[in-house]
């Protein structure tokens, strides 16, 4: 019977492993069995905060919003509402960035908004 060599199955999973560790301190980037670890944990924060991001995004722009809506003696809520009777579509996140880059086109939104 012919000789059978074995390992590289094995190995190839755990250079896998080991490549994605590769950035993460002291053991945790080149010993397997911490690196193991490290991976799926990492792999679960990414997942969860994949989802938090959206709501800290959202939570950004309506600070934002607020403060840029404030200079013209509206408060947030009320200037949703007033977007919402007008039948206005646009996001939060088009409206805050309007808000920051083109504060004279915010402006202008804001003017005839107010009408």
């Amino acid at each position: 019977m012919s000789r059978v060599k074995r390992g590289v199955t094995a190995s190839k999973r755990r250079k896998k492993v080991i490549k994605t560790a590769k950035g993460y301190k002291w053991r945790r980037k080149s010993n397997y069995r911490a690196a193991k670890e490290a991976v799926i944990k990492a792999g679960k924060y990414a997942f969860r905060d994949r989802r938090t991001k959206k709501r800290v995004m959202r939570r950004l722009w309506i600070t934002r919003l607020n403060n840029a809506v404030r200079e013209y003696g509206i408060k947030y809520s009320a200037f949703i509402k007033v977007l919402k009777t007008k039948k206005i579509d646009l996001d939060r996140k088009v409206l805050s960035e309007l808000a920051m880059e083109n504060p004279d086109v915010f402006k202008r939104f804001m003017e005839s908004v107010k009408k």
